[in-house]
């Protein structure tokens, strides 16, 4: 796939919020929600942080994305995360109508996005979406893997 100067502009902005989370002790995922060239919401991985199962970044830009546009709908939107979504996440996005979602790094353990589940077009559901994924791959991998290390290593 090839990818446009915006996606990649969108996907460092999103690489910024998990740099946020890392250094808060947060497993580095960072998440950006975008409708016609600018960003509704943002978000971080904060379930340590808020004791919130649910804090995942994607989540957190999505509600902060709906309350910007004060809608739980968000037709036409992408939203650029870091790592491939979950399960739980892409249910969200499906439920909010999102349009397409870009990723980073592949999630071989938990991805709903094509690696272990593909929710994004299964046509028993009442809404798809557009999935590119690997975007900057190994810059958002790498930050992953330097993170647990670290954590591995304490």
């Amino acid at each position: 796939m090839s990818w446009t100067s915006e996606d990649e502009a969108w996907m460092r902005q999103a690489f910024a919020e998990a740099e946020v989370a890392a250094s808060v002790g947060e497993v580095p995922v960072g998440a950006v929600v975008v409708s016609n060239g600018e960003i509704l919401g943002r978000g971080l991985n904060r379930p340590i942080q808020d004791s919130d199962p649910t804090a995942h970044a994607e989540i957190m830009a999505l509600r902060a994305a709906a309350t910007a546009v004060n809608n739980y709908r968000l037709p036409g939107t992408t939203v650029y995360v870091t790592l491939e979504p979950c399960a739980m996440c892409m249910g969200a996005m499906l439920h909010a109508r999102v349009a397409r979602v870009v990723f980073g790094a592949y999630d071989e353990k938990s991805g709903a996005a094509g690696s272990v589940l593909d929710l994004s077009n299964n046509r028993k559901l009442n809404h798809q979406l557009e999935v590119n994924g690997g975007l900057l791959a190994d810059q958002c991998g790498a930050l992953l893997q330097n993170f647990f290390k670290s954590r591995r290593s304490k």
